[in-house]
């Protein structure tokens, strides 16, 4: 294969995006490689649905200012393309009053980041937009929505070879080595040469930006989110979605009930630690992937920090009852046998030498790459957004036309 004018590691919304802006928007040869065997197959695959509005986010902040453009645009790709999709809205409710004041700050952060229609809620109001839920006040947020997003990635594929570019599956980067200007990436399934290179890894960002010669400061520890869902007798008492109001100091918005775009609800998720990067049971475990994270100092740290979080999620994981428990702060007539079984997600959530969770997108240019080393929730509804600033990126550094 000819030298490509840009490579993109990672076949997942993000990366996926970010090549089709690319194309859009630049003369620059585009090739997307991807370790597994379908696109999309671990955070996108694994996504909840949920076309989020920006209620939570920091004003001013990454996460902030692309989910408010990546939502609309969002919305647009869906149907402009025949999506399914639905713009239905959210309740975030307070169950007591020690929550009242972090409402009031979702109430202000939603007002900062300028979502338009966000009304605030009685008790007695509630009802009328969710007649089961059970809280003291609370926030409608119209702007939120729900879609599949398998469907997305799938259609950016498809577009992204409708203008002459490619991705390649079953490619697994093996390492990187530099030939005066060129970059090879060698992999499974050969070698193959770039100018530029944008990682795009979600799970393994971190070691492959290590591989390309770049220290990130950082290391991804996964955090698996375990769903159950309502049985079909049970999908009457949730119209939309749930959720309760977040702790602030955690970027984890607890359990809550989502109606997927798909059919059925949802209920979760947790936010457990897992042992496996990849790893989406309770019994996933990897040797190497557990050495290297309780090697990692920043781990202790983040433990010494979250420890008493950390053991309750464990116990709701292993616990069905007291996974119900926490449903029912929300919907009381929730019962263990209105529940099964669902899928889990693995997030990757960067954390840095002294414990820190690293909240907001985290995106480095070194050299002639441009690594993309935390994108957690909302990336997949931003995603045309965040592809769009490292096309923008790439213009101005790489000198791309």
């Amino acid at each position: 294969m000819k030298k490509q004018d840009v490579i993109v590691i990672g076949g997942g919304i993000v990366g996926l995006a970010t090549a089709l802006q690319l194309v859009r928007s630049t003369k620059a040869s585009v090739l997307v490689i991807e370790a597994e065997g379908s696109l999309g197959a671990h955070q996108t695959g694994h996504n909840s649905g949920v076309i989020h509005s920006g209620v939570y986010y920091k004003p001013g902040s990454l996460k902030a200012k692309n989910c408010a453009t990546g939502r609309e645009e969002m919305y647009a790709f869906c149907a402009e393309h025949g999506i399914k999709h639905e713009r239905c809205g959210k309740l975030v409710v307070a169950t007591g009053e020690e929550e009242i004041p972090k409402l009031n700050e979702l109430e202000q952060r939603s007002i900062a980041n300028g979502l338009p229609g966000i009304k605030r809620l009685k008790a007695e109001e509630l009802k009328e937009y969710e007649p089961h839920v059970a809280g003291i006040a609370g926030l409608l947020v119209p702007t939120t929505g729900i879609v599949n997003y398998s469907d997305v990635v799938l259609k950016y594929g498809e577009l992204l070879k409708a203008a002459d570019s490619d991705f390649i599956l079953n490619c697994r980067l093996t390492g990187v080595k530099r030939t005066g200007d060129d970059i090879v990436l060698q992999t499974t399934q050969g070698e193959f040469t770039a100018a530029h290179v944008v990682t795009c890894c979600g799970l393994q960002c971190d070691r492959v930006a290590r591989m390309c010669g770049y220290d990130p400061g950082i290391k991804v520890i996964p955090f698996r989110g375990e769903y159950y869902e309502l049985v079909p007798e049970k999908h009457h008492l949730v119209k939309n979605l749930i959720y309760p109001v977040p702790d602030p100091r955690f970027p984890f918005l607890g359990v809550h009930f989502t109606r997927m775009a798909k059919g059925g609800v949802e209920a979760g998720p947790n936010a457990v630690l897992a042992f496996k990067r990849e790893g989406y049971t309770r019994t996933s475990f990897d040797l190497h992937d557990t050495e290297e994270m309780l090697g990692f100092a920043g781990f202790w740290k983040m433990g010494a920090k979250y420890w008493k979080m950390g053991m309750g999620e464990f116990h709701r994981s292993f616990s069905k009852a007291a996974f119900v428990r926490a449903l029912q702060k929300l919907l009381p007539e929730i019962q263990d046998a209105d529940l099964k079984p669902g899928g889990a997600g693995v997030r990757a959530q960067a954390v840095d030498a002294t414990g820190k969770l690293i909240d907001d997108f985290h995106i480095v240019q070194d050299d002639r790459f441009i690594h993309i080393l935390n994108a957690p929730s909302p990336a997949a509804t931003a995603s045309l957004s965040i592809g769009r600033s490292i096309s923008e990126m790439a213009v101005k550094n790489f000198g791309l036309s």
